[in-house]
């Protein structure tokens, strides 16, 4: 299990990575093109704040899930309008 969880969080960490740096290359190279530095290179990383946050968020749910069935650990009811839902 503690294998799992590095893993789990190595591949957050180098996805937080490679999506900000992405944005930061583009942003630079749309700043060149038009010659607006910084105005596209604050916009592109900024705007990669909630794509990395969704990618890390969906990252740990399936992490979790896969690590859950691997240990035999049901997975928790569905929760529908307020109200658990039993299977």
């Amino acid at each position: 299990m503690p294998l799992a969880l590095a893993g789990l969080l190595g591949s957050i960490g180098c996805v937080t990575l490679v999506v900000i740096f992405v944005a930061l290359g583009v942003g630079l190279w749309l700043d060149l093109q038009f010659d607006t530095r910084p105005l596209f290179t604050v916009v592109m990383v900024m705007a990669s704040i909630p794509v990395t946050i969704f990618l890390m968020v969906r990252i740990v749910l399936e992490g979790m899930q896969r690590i859950n069935r691997k240990m035999g650990i049901q997975d928790s009811p569905r929760v529908r309008n307020g109200s658990r839902e039993e299977e």
